[in-house]
C-alpha cells in the first residue's frame, strides 16, 4: 500500500519524464513489479472511469504490431485509435484514446458499439488505410461519420505497385534480379522520389534508365501515375487536388493497355474506394498523427525490451502516449 502521493510521483516519471519502470523501481528502491501494478491500476482509473474519451470528432483508425514473437497467447497486432481533433482545431498533438487486442472488422465493430451514444453521435470523420475490415466497421456502427482513406497509404500501395512493376521488367528483360548495373535496379530509389527533388544528375540517370529499352515503358506509365498522385495530394489548393486526384483515379479505373496489371490493380483498387480518397480533400484529414505515435509506441516497447502481457502493454501505452500529464498532476 501507497500514499497518493507515491502514486502521483509514479506516473509523473513516467508520463511526463518518459522514465522506464525499472528506472522508477531504482530511484523509489521497491520492486519493479510493486511499480507496475500501482502504474497500471492508477492508469486504468484515468482513462477508462473518467472522461478520457470527451471532446472526440475526428478519430484515427491503424493496427501496430505489439510483439514480434509467435506464441504467448495474445494476438502480435493491436488496433490503434487516435484522438485526431487536437491537430485539426488546432490546439494541439494527437493523443491515444484506446487500443484492442486484434486487428479486425470484429474488434473494431465491437469497441465502436461499447461506446455510449452520445460518443458515436460526436464523431464526424474517421481516418484509416485501406484495410476493408476497419472501413466495414465503422460504415456500420457510425453511419454519419465520413471515412478518409489517408494519404499516406495511398501513396504507399501505389509505390508498391511501382515496385512490383519494376521486378517483373527486370525479370522479363535480364532474367534475373536486380544487379548494381542493371538499368532498373539503379533507379529502383529515384523511382519514389518526386521529381522536383531530384537533382540534375538523377534526372538524366532516371531518363536514361526509363529509354534504355522498349520495355521499360510499362514502369515510366506507372511512375508518372505515382507523381500525379503525390502532385494532387500537394496541389496548394486542395479543390483543385481533388479534381486532380479524380481525374488520374478515373484514368487507371479500367481499360488499361496489355502489360500494365499492376497499375491495372491498382485502379481498381483506388476506384472502389475513391469517395475516401476523394474525402480527404474536404476534411483535411489524415493519419499521420497516428504513424507517429505508432513510432513512440515502438519506442516504449525498446525501453521496455518487450512486453509479455497484453493489457500492461495497453496501459502503459496510454500513460505514454495518452496526454495524460495534466490529469497526473491533478491527482
Amino acid at each position: 500500500m501507497v500514499t497518493t502521493r507515491t502514486q502521483r510521483w509514479i506516473l509523473q516519471r513516467i508520463v511526463v519524464d518518459k522514465m522506464s519502470v525499472a528506472a522508477v523501481a531504482a530511484n523509489l528502491g521497491i520492486a519493479w513489479r510493486t511499480v507496475n501494478t500501482i502504474a497500471t491500476e492508477a492508469a486504468r482509473t484515468l482513462v477508462y472511469n473518467g472522461d478520457h474519451l470527451d471532446g472526440v470528432r475526428c478519430l484515427g483508425v491503424d493496427e501496430h504490431k505489439w510483439k514480434h514473437v509467435r506464441g504467448q497467447g495474445d494476438p502480435s497486432f493491436v488496433t490503434v485509435l487516435i484522438d485526431l481533433t487536437p491537430v485539426i482545431d488546432g490546439t494541439g498533438p494527437a493523443r491515444l484514446l484506446d487500443m484492442i487486442g486484434g486487428r479486425s472488422k470484429h474488434v473494431l465493430k465491437q469497441w465502436m458499439a461499447a461506446r455510449d451514444q452520445r460518443f458515436r453521435d460526436r464523431i464526424k470523420v474517421v481516418a484509416m488505410d485501406g484495410f476493408t475490415g476497419y472501413k466495414s466497421a465503422t460504415t456500420e456502427e457510425l453511419p454519419d461519420a465520413r471515412v478518409v482513406m489517408d494519404p499516406f497509404h495511398v501513396v504507399h500501395l501505389a509505390a508498391s505497385k511501382l515496385d512490383q512493376c519494376r521486378q517483373r521488367i527486370q525479370q522479363q528483360v535480364c532474367g534475373h534480379r536486380g544487379r548494381k548495373d542493371d538499368p532498373l535496379y539503379k533507379i529502383r530509389r529515384i523511382l519514389h522520389t518526386r521529381t522536383e527533388l531530384l537533382t540534375d544528375k538523377q534526372k538524366i540517370r532516371l531518363f536514361e534508365s526509363l529509354t534504355s529499352h522498349d520495355d521499360h515503358v510499362a514502369v515510366e506509365i506507372t511512375h508518372q501515375i505515382y507523381q500525379q498522385l503525390i502532385a494532387a495530394y500537394e496541389h496548394p489548393q486542395r479543390r483543385e487536388g481533388k479534381k486532380l486526384m479524380y481525374k488520374v483515379l478515373h484514368r487507371i479505373r479500367t481499360g488499361l493497355p496489355t502489360g500494365l496489371q499492376e497499375l491495372a490493380q491498382l485502379g481498381r483498387s483506388l476506384w472502389n474506394r475513391r469517395a475516401d480518397i476523394l474525402a480527404y480533400f474536404d476534411t483535411g484529414v489524415s493519419n499521420g498523427p497516428v504513424e507517429a505515435i505508432n513510432g513512440r509506441l515502438e519506442h516504449l516497447r525498446g525501453i521496455a525490451q518487450g512486453f509479455r502481457n497484453l493489457d500492461h502493454y495497453i496501459l502503459r501505452s496510454l500513460l505514454h502516449s495518452g496526454q495524460l500529464a495534466e490529469r497526473v498532476n491533478a491527482l
